[in-house]
């Protein structure tokens, strides 16, 4: 007998969509961790068999799947939920997931030993969801310049042992997660102060951090701050190590951008799997990444910023737009315009804001995520292709391209102030029975009606 679907929450009094489905034989384990995600606005369906799973993944546009692991079938209703989900793919992690043995581990793209905190699981499922749109971005991105007689390669992952950075004084505990790591194959270089952790950050490629937080956080979290701020460091996962019992606001530490909290209580075997789990993820994106970049050296992007051009952008597009619509996700299209304030009109005037618009492209094409397409339409105005993003998302996503670009200072020419660059962003979300350009053209429309100082 089919269970009853149980889970779906209410925002504001009106049922909202939900975006995860939850597939349990009881509460025990996912019942506060459903809790919490849909506390944070990550809705999520609960089904109690797969017969119920399989009518939610029909009914319902839900990104990805939490299973607990202790179902005897876990594995094989994991594997006919992927398949039915098809052509959308269905990132999935398991929870409870101690006893999993490893040959049923393959099924499952993350297994968790306990439940998790809520703000760690939606990063943990962001990075999936995100992952498996840009897979599916290769392909559709292939399409678009195999039509146009390039051919894309995809890229390996680097095969060199994965590198971690571990900042801290020579603590025992700290010393223990490194002989962990180097026991999984890492190499790891220690950091004892927060100045040679950014030296060794600007001098070599990580593809993990692991932060001692010690008696003072502050120090873990201005390195974290920085690497957030740093168009190049953004992307690495940043773990945080946390030296004793004290209560700690998870909440709080994973929207400060770690990527990972690491209690004193974890077995540094667990944490030292956690942090290569995280590594590995990140140098797969980075292989994603230059797979998708390598289309500059095509001749079909623009030269001075190696971004599509606005038809090559509106051609790709519209396979975007029709993929999302196959896989029944949303996408939304950004516009970001230089804005005509008095300073920049200096620097217009001046030709400084020409010489600085192939460095602001440059710096739009590393902030994007990996699976974003970015695009210069014209001069001065710039344009994001964001699959699987709401318009919420990705006002977020602009805006925060838009203020980093905005704390930059660009030369304005001898004996004059530098300058810096703001945007008039504008946000469409694609919404059914409308062309790619109709959805282009409103996002221009909705930049045009903001002021600078609305969007900065």
């Amino acid at each position: 007998m089919v269970q009853p679907l149980l889970g779906l929450g209410k925002v504001g009094g009106v049922k909202a969509e939900p975006r995860i489905l939850v597939l349990a034989a009881e509460d025990s384990v996912v019942g506060p961790l459903c809790q919490g995600l849909d506390g944070i606005g990550w809705r999520t369906v609960t089904a109690r068999g797969l017969g119920g799973a399989l009518s939610a993944l029909g009914d319902l546009p839900v990104e990805a799947l939490i299973v607990d692991a202790r179902l005897p079938d876990a594995r094989d209703w994991t594997e006919a939920l992927k398949a039915a989900a098809r052509p959308r793919a269905l990132p999935t992690l398991a929870v409870a997931g101690e006893g999993v043995p490893p040959r049923d581990r393959t099924i499952f793209d993350l297994v968790m030993s306990g439940a998790g905190h809520p703000a760690q699981i939606r990063l943990r499922l962001e990075s999936l969801m995100r992952g498996a749109v840009a897979e599916e971005e290769i392909a559709l991105r292939a399409a678009t310049f195999g039509a146009r007689g390039v051919h894309l390669e995809p890229d390996e992952p680097d095969a060199t042992p994965l590198r971690v950075l571990a900042a801290g004084p020579p603590d025992r505990r700290v010393l223990a997660l490194s002989n962990a790591l180097e026991a999984l194959d890492c190499e790891v270089v220690a950091a004892p102060t927060p100045y040679t952790a950014f030296d060794y950050l600007h001098e070599r490629a990580f593809d993990a951090a692991v932060l001692w937080s010690g008696p003072d956080r502050a120090p873990a979290q201005s390195i974290a701050a920085g690497m957030r701020r740093n168009t190049r460091l953004q992307q690495i996962p940043v773990v945080l190590y946390l030296s004793g019992e004290d209560p700690v606001d998870l909440t709080d530490l994973y929207g400060r951008g770690f990527a990972d909290v690491a209690e004193a209580t974890v077995p540094e075997s667990e944490t030292a799997a956690r942090i290569v789990a995280l590594a590995r993820t990140y140098r797969e994106h980075q292989a994603v990444r230059r797979a998708l970049e390598a289309a500059r050296s095509s001749g079909l992007t623009d030269p001075a910023t190696g971004l599509f051009t606005d038809d090559l952008f509106a051609a790709h597009l519209g396979r975007v737009v029709e993929a999302a619509l196959a896989r029944r996700r949303p996408i939304s299209v950004c516009v970001l315009r230089v804005s005509q304030n008095q300073e920049l009109r200096q620097a217009r005037d001046g030709g400084w804001l020409t010489r600085a618009l192939p460095q602001i492209g440059a710096m739009i094409s590393r902030l994007i995520r990996v699976e974003d397409t970015a695009a210069r339409l014209s001069s001065e105005v710039f344009a994001l292709a964001l699959p699987a993003t709401d318009a919420v998302e990705a006002r977020l996503v602009a805006d925060r391209i838009a203020a980093v670009v905005g704390c930059t200072a660009f030369d304005a020419g001898p004996g004059v102030r530098p300058f810096t660059v703001a945007f008039d962003v504008g946000v469409a979300e694609y919404r059914g029975q409308e062309g790619p350009g109709t959805l282009l053209e409103r996002a221009s429309a909705d930049a045009a009606s903001l002021p600078a100082s609305a969007t900065a």
